[in-house]
């Protein structure tokens, strides 16, 4: 069996409430998990005491807690895994900018390659509000941008996880991409993203 073949059974032993199979199949996509964790901290300013191994290990408690993961296969489990991260760095900047009240300009694209070294935590924390905004008004969007750029999916991996076809995950990215970028773009006069009127459409 495949490796992928065998992280689906794991999965539906552990929706089944096999317990034990989410600790069984951990090791199965850790170096994968290792390669999202770096991804995600070359995105967000987590700070000297955070490293991959640090990172995958938070998510893997987030996960554990949860109960329930709901991921049907390897790659929707891996975009689910980077939405723990992502949710770990998050926490991370909020606390530091409680702490410091630090600045930052708002990143004018969403390209892996517009995105800083080192982006300010401020702008960690605006993208994930505009993702929230975005979720809210269409899930599937913000899904894909999440496979994407978070968990660094390519096509073809975020369509089979999300179950649409390559045209649809390609389509949605780039919407999912246009309107996050202008959500930033208007969030700067007021500090704070804002929601806009007809600026994503929930079909397909």
């Amino acid at each position: 069996m495949s490796e992928a073949g065998e992280v689906t059974q794991l999965l539906r032993a552990y929706q089944a409430g096999d317990a034990e199979a989410f600790n069984r199949l951990v090791p199965l996509i850790y170096e994968e998990l290792r390669r999202i964790a770096r991804r995600q901290l070359r995105r967000g300013p987590a700070g000297p005491s955070l490293g991959a191994t640090g990172l995958v290990h938070e998510a893997y408690l987030k996960l554990a807690g949860a109960g329930e993961i709901g991921a049907a296969d390897q790659g929707h489990l891996l975009a689910v895994a980077a939405t723990a991260m992502r949710q770990v760095l998050i926490d991370r900047a909020r606390a530091r900018l409680r702490a410091k009240r630090g600045g930052g300009q708002a990143a004018e694209g969403l390209d892996a390659s517009d995105v800083p070294a080192s982006p300010p935590s401020e702008w960690l924390v605006d993208l994930d509000r505009a993702l929230s905004l975005l979720r809210a008004r269409d899930a599937r969007l913000a899904q894909v941008f999440e496979c994407r750029f978070f968990a660094g999916l390519n096509e073809e991996e975020t369509a089979q996880g999300l179950g649409v076809s390559v045209r649809t995950a390609q389509r949605d990215w780039m919407r999912a991409r246009a309107w996050l970028r202008a959500e930033l773009e208007s969030s700067r006069g007021t500090g704070r993203a804002r929601t806009r009127t007809g600026s994503a459409s929930t079909t397909c």
